[in-house]
């Protein structure tokens, strides 16, 4: 508060100071600021501190932060640059300014979400997913999805360990299979062991026999091939404990059978046999080894086969084939399954559900996923709805089938990935229990939740350390911006301008940037009053790191939060461009006009009306249940003004953009509504 006095007490009258006059280390000076309606103004605002600009809509705060503030930041990071780079930036006018010192390299975070790639999510955008990509290649774990356990690679020393760790005088056997080359026959194969130093090979039932021996018998009967698999003897004697000649001779024969078994070694024990393998596979599988471009759906190495990275793709759509699941398959809630023909397919269905006992009559919405799985793919002769679009597609060289089958196609999520992009036998890897394809799927704060509580060994610590501290303040800012509702899949083409805006903020925060000029556009716009604290808090952190903010604002807790408020105005257009208040709201200085300065004195206020308008007509919606919303019931009244409002990520914009306006233009359209409700209705013919 001291600070904020100091500020105030220098420039006590708007007017009284020259810009001139004062240190370009300690303040940006702007001298005749003129950008589209700024009046020749000048402006000098203290570095390394927060300072709002403010005023009524249209009165040049933009132009005083972006097209002039911006700008010329901007401009002076390009001339610095060699003549060979600004040759393909192009050239940078300057504003129009007489001039600007101690500008700072400038970082603009607009509203405008400006990636409409299709690749585009938080997780790329915050570079989150880029330190999940390399955790999961440095430390995670191969499970494999027949048995659950954890696939690993045997070296040479893991078999030597074990044949160690056996008891002094334990008889043992290193040998390994014989991989047959099939242009050769038997008597070629076994020459070419006994050329190599090979004396013994083992038989069907563990019968030991020299290959000698079995040439001999081969050539003696004139037998081509032994069927059985052979194994070859690549050692044996007895275990010692304390002999470093033995811990050399076994090092040596265990490498042998690896390269003689093609990555397979088998050791035998006083009776017990146990398999080693330097091949990364298990219960028959073979897996690929974790690398950074194995979890990148944006590599075609990492990338789902089906969808090509993208997590969605072109198919039947359920919520078309199913408009309305509060209906049940006897009451027709499969679409396409009308009609004299069609209809042949839900009557087969029906005579067949008795005996799987599957529930005709209950609600789509009700049946478990295995009845689901049911209704779509069948099972025991009856035929699901993918049977039946199958039999469509067969017949698409006539028309009314190929309109048939438009009417239900669409954007579906990719059946294989899951929406997740990612090839599947990425999930077959986890840290802490879970998949990168789960975490994914995870919001914000549930996901923060997870990596503060992973346990992980010493070795794991030591090599993931950084990469979890990246994360977890990635994590940490995103919260507190008030995006913990958002999951690292989100694509980024779906955010508003505020959510866009502030996962920006919180990328310039992970990337701890000092002395650079940051300037934001509203920030709050979108958020609820719940978190603008946070936001505020991210800002300070923002500024307390050695930068420079500047936010365009009209939130009043983020004005009375700031060190410095410059207030342009006093109205919009022609009738602003001044700076009609500078400093901090405490009566000591600025010009008459300030509206607000006056609000925030609260000597203007916003007029409750005194007369609220009674509601007679409503349209309404009921069971609402897109993404996040659990069968709402709304109800909107007509020829009144209705706030539809809560937290940021409640649903409000699912149940309004996504479900309701889609609806209500059907009914315009003289459509049918259908999509994820139950029924919509009301006085449907008072809408125009």
């Amino acid at each position: 508060m001291k600070e904020k006095k100091a500020i105030s007490a220098k420039k006590t009258d708007i007017l009284s100071y020259s810009v001139e006059n004062l240190d370009p280390k300690e303040y940006i000076l702007v001298k005749g600021a003129r950008v589209n309606n700024l009046k020749n103004i000048d402006v000098a605002i203290p570095r390394n501190k927060l300072v709002v600009i403010t005023g009524v809509s249209g009165s040049g705060k933009s132009s005083l932060a972006f097209d002039t503030l911006f700008a010329e930041g901007q401009r002076m990071y390009v001339e610095s640059l060699s003549a060979y780079a600004r040759q393909f930036l192009g050239r940078m006018e300057k504003p129009a300014v007489d001039f600007i010192k101690g500008v700072s390299p400038a970082i603009a975070i607009e509203q405008k979400v400006t990636s409409r790639n299709p690749r585009s999510t938080v997780g790329t955008s915050t570079e989150i997913y880029d330190y999940l990509k390399l955790l999961f290649a440095r430390v995670g774990k191969t499970y494999s999805p027949v048995s659950g356990k954890q696939v690993k690679r045997d070296s040479p020393q893991d078999v030597a360990h074990f044949l160690l760790a056996q008891k002094e005088g334990s008889k043992y056997v290193i040998k390994a299979p014989l991989k047959r080359n099939p242009e050769r026959s038997t008597i070629d194969e076994l020459n070419i062991l006994l050329s190599k130093g090979f004396t013994r090979i083992i038989l069907k039932e563990g019968e030991v026999a020299f290959i000698e021996d079995i040439l001999d018998r081969l050539q003696k009967h004139k037998e081509e091939d032994i069927e059985d698999e052979i194994e070859i003897i690549i050692d044996r004697g007895l275990v010692k404990d304390d002999d470093s000649d033995f811990s050399f001779k076994i090092n040596d024969a265990i490498q042998t059978a690896f390269f003689e078994g093609h990555g397979k070694c088998r050791v035998w024990v006083e009776g017990k046999e146990s398999e080693f393998s330097d091949l990364f596979e298990a219960d028959g599988m073979k897996f690929e080894e974790p690398s950074v471009n194995f979890f990148s759906f944006n590599n075609p190495y990492g990338a789902c086969r089906k969808c090509e990275g993208f997590g969605k793709v072109l198919g039947i759509d359920p919520n078309l084939v199913i408009p309305d699941e509060s209906k049940s398959v006897y009451e027709g809630a499969v679409a396409p399954w009308k009609g004299e023909v069609m209809g042949s397919w839900k009557t087969k269905f029906i005579q067949g559900a008795e005996a799987i006992d599957f529930p005709i009559h209950r609600p789509i919405k009700e049946l478990t996923p295995a009845e689901l799985d049911i209704l779509w793919n069948g099972e025991k002769g009856i035929k699901g709805i993918n049977d039946f679009f199958n039999h469509i597609e067969k017949k698409l060289h006539k028309i009314q089938y190929r309109v048939l089958l438009s009417r239900y196609r669409g954007k579906r999520e990719c059946p294989e990935c899951l929406g997740t992009r990612l090839r599947k036998d990425a999930g077959y890897v986890r840290v802490g229990g879970k998949s990168i394809i789960e975490l994914v799927l995870l919001p914000i704060n549930k996901l923060q939740d997870y990596f503060s509580k992973l346990k992980l060994d010493k070795v794991e610590l030591e090599v993931s350390d950084r990469i979890l501290q990246e994360l977890n303040f990635r994590l940490m800012y995103l919260n507190e911006v008030g995006l913990s509702y958002l999951t690292l899949n989100r694509l980024t083409s779906t955010l508003s301008g505020g959510e866009y805006q502030r996962i920006k903020l919180a990328t310039s925060l992970g990337s701890a940037l000092v002395g650079s000029m940051y300037i934001l556009d509203e920030p709050s716009i979108g958020l609820h009053p719940r978190d603008t604290q946070n936001l505020i808090s991210v800002l300070r952190r923002l500024q307390g790191a050695g930068n420079t903010v500047i936010v365009v604002e009209h939130e009043e807790e983020v004005m009375r939060a700031a060190d410095e408020i410059i207030d342009i105005g006093p109205e919009a257009g022609i009738f602003g461009g001044e700076v009609v208040f500078q400093g901090i709201p405490n009566g000591s200085n600025g010009k008459s006009g300030s509206h607000t300065v006056a609000f925030l004195k609260g000597e203007q206020s916003i007029r409750i009306p005194g007369l609220r308008r009674k509601p007679v007509h409503f349209v309404e919606m009921k069971g609402a249940r897109l993404h996040n919303l659990k069968n709402v019931d709304f109800k909107l009244p007509l020829q009144c003004l209705t706030v539809i409002t809560g937290v940021s990520g409640s649903g409000k914009s699912t149940l309004v953009r996504d479900l309701f306006y889609p609806a209500l233009r059907k009914v315009m359209d003289d459509i049918v509504p259908k999509g994820a409700f139950d029924s919509f209705g009301g006085s449907l013919h008072m809408v125009g």
